[in-house]
């Protein structure tokens, strides 16, 4: 469903279950699909998950304005004021991890814990990933100076998302048909505006990030990572944001360890969330 929270912007969430609330927020290049071996883990163990899509990640959120990830992170707490909801725990991949940090940062009090899933907030400074197979090329290529990234990519940001989904997933790759779902989400040069931008937005959202942790929130978190994808960068950058890390780590997971790995994170998440 469509959540609107003002100024002609709706959010999308897939509000399940019911119980203490877990806000979940993906990351680039994928949708809510990537959620679909964790929503009903929270389900079965009593939770209420709402999985939102931020403005500019997936294609179903709609509006106008920057995409620094602080932006997101207040509209995902305005669409959580919308639903009523108080307290909460929130679960962020990729980009939604850098949203979810920031979300706590902005609300504390409502915070229950943070679960960073293959993400290192930018501002954040780690070692070199392990890796040998996690791409690093896009970064700099949506980056490029405003004009030469839409000459080079118009008309062809489907087939971008395809090969950074076949570099990041790993030697496991992704389902098929969650491949081919995510390529289809991110076709059309106006999610190519959207992307751009989010990365774009990676200087400013650096210098929110630093503010936001010169103290550590008071907050349990848990890293979640593949050995494919980030690797011990999570943990490592968790570290700075929060008091107490947990970590799991995917052996055979690449970039979406929830998607690859669901038996081995959902059987630390469900632990982690019982004891925040």
């Amino acid at each position: 469903m469509l959540v609107p929270i003002g100024a002609g912007t709706c959010l999308d969430v897939e509000d399940t279950g019911r119980g203490p609330a877990v806000v979940l927020v993906h990351g680039w290049p994928v949708t809510a699909l990537h959620w679909r071996h964790v929503v009903p883990a929270l389900t079965r163990s009593g939770y209420r998950a709402i999985a939102v899509e931020a403005r500019g990640l997936g294609d179903t959120s709609t509006g106008s304005g920057d995409l620094a990830k602080a932006t997101l992170a207040g509209e995902v707490l305005a669409v959580l004021d919308a639903l009523g909801v108080g307290r909460f725990a929130v679960v962020g991949h990729d980009w939604g991890g850098t949203i979810a940090v920031l979300m706590a940062a902005q609300q504390p009090g409502r915070v229950a814990a943070i679960v960073v899933e293959e993400d290192v907030p930018p501002g954040i400074e780690v070692e070199a990933t392990e890796s040998e197979t996690y791409p690093t090329w896009h970064r700099s290529l949506f980056q490029a100076p405003e004009g030469v990234a839409e000459r080079l990519l118009a008309g062809r940001h489907d087939a971008t998302v395809d090969a950074y989904l076949d570099g990041s997933a790993g030697p496991a790759g992704l389902d098929f048909d969650a491949h081919v779902a995510y390529m289809g989400a991110y076709s059309g040069d106006d999610r190519l505006k959207a992307t751009l931008a989010l990365y774009r937005a990676e200087a400013t959202d650096a210098r929110v990030v630093r503010r936001a942790i010169r103290r550590r929130l008071q907050v349990p978190g848990l890293a979640v990572a593949g050995r494919y994808g980030r690797g011990t960068q999570v943990a490592e950058g968790l570290a700075h944001s929060v008091a107490r890390v947990h970590t799991v780590l995917a052996k055979d997971a690449g970039h979406y360890p929830a998607e690859q790995s669901p038996d081995t994170v959902n059987s630390a998440l469900i632990p982690f969330l019982r004891a925040a």
